[in-house]
């Protein structure tokens, strides 16, 4: 539907995360990177609050890396041309510091670990997927890239994933996934869908419509 238009904030975020990505590759990670660009509920409680925000520009791993800007750049384009630039911009942010202090605060009141750091942009990917999912609900995407099922089966597939490996992590076991983080974008994804973005579609506010 926008093939050919622009996205210039989907273009800035994946310029800001391939750089923060080659500061982690050639600079001392356990100095200046690993101060700033990580987030953990210890590092709010020393005041350190902007890292919810530098944090969903970091990746130091490239298939993390990958797999986050593929999502980005799959998804982002036609959410910034269907919701124009600037709403696209404030609703990533949105997403990206509620994954955030939803791992901050997993850690420290769900999982016990006051100090587990996390870092990467699956928080605010979660919630554009839910924001998309929500808005088409019957578009087709590929979970896992493999199976195709409509959007909104797919989200909530998500979520339920999440939702089981953070209790697989409270029990001492699972994977070491963000998943407070993914759960806190999604559900950012969610409110926002019934808050603001049906209000604004269904006044025909968006771009085209």
């Amino acid at each position: 539907m926008f093939r050919g238009q622009k996205a210039p904030v989907v273009t800035t975020f994946l310029i800001l995360n391939g750089l923060v990505f080659l500061a982690w590759q050639f600079t001392d990670t356990v100095g200046f990177m690993g101060e700033h660009f990580l987030v953990s509920y210890e590092r709010m409680i020393d005041g350190r609050f902007y890292s919810l925000l530098s944090s969903v520009f970091s990746h130091n791993m490239f298939i993390h890396f990958f797999l986050n800007m593929f999502v980005l750049q799959s998804f982002g384009p036609f959410l910034e041309n269907y919701l124009g630039s600037r709403r696209f911009f404030v609703l990533y942010i949105f997403f990206g510091l509620m994954g955030s202090l939803s791992h901050a605060l997993t850690s420290q009141f769900f999982l016990d670990q006051p100090n587990l750091d996390a870092l990467g942009a699956s928080g605010a990917i979660a919630g554009i997927i839910m924001a998309f999912a929500l808005s088409f609900p019957r578009e087709k995407i590929l979970l896992f890239g493999i199976l195709p099922m409509p959007a909104i089966f797919g989200a909530f597939a998500f979520m339920g994933l999440d939702l089981w490996g953070l209790y697989e992590q409270s029990s001492g076991s699972g994977l070491s996934i963000g998943h407070g983080a993914h759960l806190g974008g999604a559900f950012a994804g969610l409110f926002s869908h019934f808050l603001y973005l049906k209000r604004l579609k269904s006044k025909r506010l968006f771009w085209g419509y």
